[in-house]
């Protein structure tokens, strides 16, 4: 549903790690968040969100992949 890379966003990486660590410390393992691009399922006709089975992957260049299970709820 999307897809996107770093360069679609309004402020590169360097600019955010630049306004982010000059008001807090960054350390190693801290994860920035950027937002999300376009084709946000909650924005579709009809509304599509993620069900359990669904496949939720990212991926970096030059580090790999991950993929998220969707699972339903312990309970």
């Amino acid at each position: 549903m999307q897809h996107s890379r770093t360069n679609d966003l309004i402020f590169s990486i360097p600019a955010l790690i630049e306004q982010l660590s000059a008001v807090l410390p960054l350390l190693p393992g801290d994860v920035i968040f950027t937002g999300t691009p376009a084709g946000v399922g909650a924005a579709r006709k009809p509304p599509r969100f993620l069900q359990v089975g669904d496949v939720v992957e990212s991926w970096i260049e030059g580090i790999g992949t991950i993929r998220n299970n969707v699972i339903a709820p312990a309970g």
